[in-house]
């Protein structure tokens, strides 16, 4: 399993389709999965494959793409690859749109393809259609990522349809930053400025008040990257609010393995709602020996911060209703070296939420210099090992780290650990959120490298605390640092620290005493699967 695809609400369900290969645990033979639920959480697998590669426009493959609700019925659009590996653009319709699980779908091969590389563009740099919106002019838009090679320059391509049929390509692309590479599984939403209800106005009728997101996958480095900014739908432009925060150079969903993630605007509740894929971190030859690889995160809802430049993103609320079993501390001290079993704690299925309060040595600082443009700060290398994991000798003095282990053996022998830790560097702090897995596992199939992200204080209205979200379910580890403005995921496969013998502690690596002012750890129910 990997890229998400086409997500939407109709008739009362939630849809996933999904990359997948329904011959073996590795990539390859990549159809349409399909899956629904009613709550984002308990999901129904479709017995009918959605989409197969059986067309020479898609003989090769039944790549990434959209759903865009059309007159009242959804509509995919994807990417086939050719019987020439040639990567074009098709459309699918369902069978009978009056049933709520769009079970079957129907390609259209009058209209497929509906547009193909045009001159400049590599046959294999032309891929994944946005879901479509209508322009100015009463028109329908989408968006294809491509490269141009020459100067390795990402750039989206938009298209324009009357009739979702016939597409035809517009002279100006949507956006373009050189040296990114290709630029693919792109996603372009608004989000209002105030407030996290979701929007899908294109337009900035009504006197709304919003920004623009582009998002893509940046194929070269495997990061989801994105840029905040203003959309001209006359011009059909897109400009960034920041040039120094474009694509690539600042801003990611995610600082771990969290890749080709697709959002959509869900309208039951008025919400932007995120899904991305999480690959694994063991050998081929694990993931063939247990019969299946990689899964879909938790779905988040993402909307714009108080900065304006940059998004939050958070479980979505449905995920609360798994919790059993709260354990709570308050003002848990931790002096230098210590650390804190949390009993009761025991499983790897666990929600956690633990505020810290920020040293004093770092909060008092005159020269605090909070600026979220710092996520792009001269002379701290862009290698997050060396400061998440190592010394740094640079520094003029670190605090820290402190934070959780989870899936932790008894013995601490396996751990995963998630923390903070304080750079103070040319008279300035910058903070880190950090997931070090080099203790992770016993395990020599396991990568266990070390993931990390600035975090920005700026906006948050406590500046004198730390906060982190933690969801463990059984090899991943999805962080969330202060309210969703960093997010960390991970892999980690744990010998002896896995099920009941998983453990989770509390500690304090640092030189200064640290104190959880709130930890609060719930045990989680199992997500439900079904076939339908």
């Amino acid at each position: 399993m990997n890229d998400p695809n086409g997500p939407l609400f109709y008739k009362g369900v939630y849809h996933l389709f999904y990359q997948w290969n329904p011959y073996a645990a590795v990539w390859g033979n990549i159809t349409w999965g399909h899956a629904v639920s009613t709550d984002l959480i308990h999901w129904k697998y479709v017995k009918e494959l959605a989409l197969v590669p059986d067309r020479w426009y898609d003989i090769k493959g039944v790549w990434s793409g959209s759903a865009t609700i059309v007159n009242g019925e959804p509509i995919l659009l994807y990417t086939g690859w050719t019987n020439s590996s040639t990567q074009v653009q098709n459309k699918a319709v369902p069978k009978n749109s009056s049933d709520p699980l769009l079970r079957e779908w129907i390609k259209v091969d009058a209209e497929n393809p509906f547009a193909v590389p045009p001159p400049g563009i590599n046959t294999s740099d032309f891929r994944d259609p946005t879901t479509a919106w209508i322009g100015q002019d009463g028109l329908w838009r989408t968006a294809v990522g491509s490269k141009y090679r020459a100067n390795d320059t990402g750039i989206i391509l938009q298209y324009r349809s009357k009739d979702f049929a016939k597409w035809e390509l517009l002279d100006e692309s949507l956006h373009a930053v050189n040296g990114t590479g290709m630029w693919e599984c792109p996603d372009f939403f608004p989000v209002a400025v105030h407030g996290q209800q979701g929007s899908e106005n294109y337009l900035g009728e009504e006197n709304a008040i919003q920004k623009f997101v582009i998002k893509v996958s940046l194929d070269e480095t495997r990061f989801d990257t994105y840029v905040v900014g203003d959309y001209d739908p006359a011009s059909e432009k897109f400009l960034p609010s920041f040039e120094a925060l474009d694509i690539g150079t600042a801003l990611r969903y995610d600082y771990g393995i969290y890749y080709a993630s697709k959002s959509f605007y869900d309208p039951h509740k008025k919400r932007r709602v995120l899904l991305g894929w999480i690959n694994e971190a063991d050998k081929p030859t694990s993931d063939i020996r247990k019969g299946w690889a990689s899964v879909q995160a938790i779905p988040r809802v993402v909307w714009l911060d108080e900065n304006q430049h940059s998004l939050r993103q958070w479980p979505v609320p449905e995920i609360n209703s798994l919790r059993k079993h709260p354990i709570r501390h308050t003002d848990l001290l931790l002096k230098q070296g210590e650390v804190f079993k949390v009993n009761g704690s025991q499983g790897s299925q666990l929600d956690i939420e633990v505020t810290f309060q920020i040293p004093k040595a770092h909060a008092n600082d005159e020269n605090d210099e909070f600026n979220f443009e710092s996520s792009r700060v001269e002379g701290i290398p862009n290698n997050t090992l060396i400061y998440c994991n190592g010394s740094f000798p640079e520094a003029e003095q670190i605090i820290g780290p402190f934070g959780v282990h989870v899936l932790a053996s008894e013995d601490l022998r396996e751990r995963t650990s998630v923390f903070f830790k304080f750079l103070k560097f040319k008279g300035s702090w910058k903070t880190m959120v950090c997931n070090d897995l080099t203790s992770s596992s016993l395990a020599s199939d396991a990568t266990k490298g070390v993931y990390g992200g600035l975090v920005s204080l700026s906006s948050y209205k406590n500046r004198q605390a730390l906060t982190m979200r933690i969801l463990v379910d059984h090899s991943i580890v999805e962080t969330f640092a202060q309210g969703g403005r960093t997010c960390i995921t991970a892999r980690s496969y744990p010998l002896l620290g896995s099920d009941n013998n998983a453990h989770m502690f509390v500690f304090n690596n640092g030189s200064l005493p640290v104190k959880a002012t709130h930890l609060a750890v719930w045990k989680m129910d199992k997500i439900r699967y079904t076939t339908v």
